[in-house]
């Protein structure tokens, strides 16, 4: 039903206007009566509770950062039966992100091309929207992805996301370094080891007993993924994020001159399957049994999911297969589990 809607209906619109406007039915969603509703409907069964962390996750299949950047639909997508919402990324200081256009639909991909550019209203506004999801208690774990400010050098990179941290990590379940959007200036380069390094050291201490995990970029080779998932365990981080989208442009069904039209971003959705896999493999191989590994990356079925989980994965994200397979996604993801 939700496909042939969205071929019909929804795919006619702009991408981030269609995107927002679903966000505000979530919202709705998130509020009683509606979320009772809502959640006698996507209520994960308790036989799906992973322990990771510290912390109780109802499913392992949870919503990845860039879907609630601001921290405005984290009830709604609760109520909708994902185990953990990944928010931001947040700044320290509010921007508004690359100019418009820049979110791209590839139907026939099943995919999307973003270059948002970090917008979001800033640590400080996200931090209140916490403290009062904090005060109502939400029963899903809020994990929090933080990123480098535009305006921020990159050589001041430390200190502006030990400003997030600080502001940040007492309100979240665990706090995520984001080093790998392909669409701010520069930020890949901290995922060079000898960057990461001190950078990761200091939003560690920053973030006292809040766990903390990095978010690495699919365009690193093996060599560097392995060296960062060792340099990940050797600073004490709780996890780490595989993975963030792709620059690559390959395998795609799209046209090529579509495509080249569309321009630079960070690619994600279906395409991303096979990378996904190759890189969550890699950094389980290096790190110990315990670590928490999410996986996230062409995630679409709950064979997709189930396939992570064996692949070694603690948790699971998704994001871009919403788009395509519509507001019950979450469920469709938690009962396909059980059945499994």
């Amino acid at each position: 039903m939700y496909p042939l809607l969205f071929r019909a209906v929804l795919s006619r619109f702009d991408p981030e206007f269609a995107h927002h406007a679903g966000m505000a039915v979530i919202r709705v969603l998130g509020a009683p009566p509606f979320s009772w509703a809502t959640r006698a409907l996507t209520k994960p069964d308790p036989s799906l509770q992973v322990q990771a962390l510290g912390l109780t996750f109802s499913s392992p299949f949870g919503i990845a950062a860039g879907f609630d950047k601001n921290a405005v639909g984290v009830r709604g997508l609760a109520a909708l039966g994902f185990g953990h919402v990944e928010v931001g990324t947040v700044t320290a200081i509010p921007q508004d992100g690359n100019p418009k256009p820049r979110l791209f639909r590839l139907i026939a991909d099943r995919a999307v091309i973003n270059r948002m550019g970090f917008n979001n209203e800033g640590a400080d506004a996200a931090a209140r929207r916490l403290a009062r999801l904090r005060r109502g208690a939400p029963d899903t774990v809020i994990g929090v992805n933080i990123g480098k400010s535009r305006v921020v050098d990159v050589e001041n990179a430390t200190a502006d996301y030990v400003a997030s941290a600080t502001r940040l990590a007492p309100l979240a379940d665990y706090l995520a370094v984001n080093v790998s959007s392909p669409n701010t200036p520069g930020l890949r380069g901290l995922q060079a080891v000898e960057t990461l390094a001190p950078l990761l050291r200091a939003v560690r201490a920053a973030s006292g007993e809040t766990p903390l995990l990095v978010k690495i970029a699919p365009d690193l080779s093996d060599e560097e993924i392995v060296a960062i998932a060792n340099l990940a365990v050797d600073e004490g981080l709780a996890g780490i994020i595989a993975h963030n989208t792709t620059v690559s442009r390959d395998g795609l069904t799209t046209d090529a001159a579509t495509v080249a039209q569309i321009g630079a971003g960070g690619l994600s959705g279906a395409p991303l399957k096979e990378r996904s896999l190759q890189v969550l493999r890699l950094v389980r191989s290096a790190v110990p049994e315990e670590f928490c590994v999410i996986a996230v990356g062409g995630v679409e079925t709950p064979s997709d999911v189930q396939e992570r989980l064996e692949a070694g994965a603690t948790l699971v994200q998704g994001y871009t297969a919403f788009l395509y397979r519509g507001p019950f996604w979450g469920r469709e993801i938690n009962r396909g589990l059980v059945a499994r």
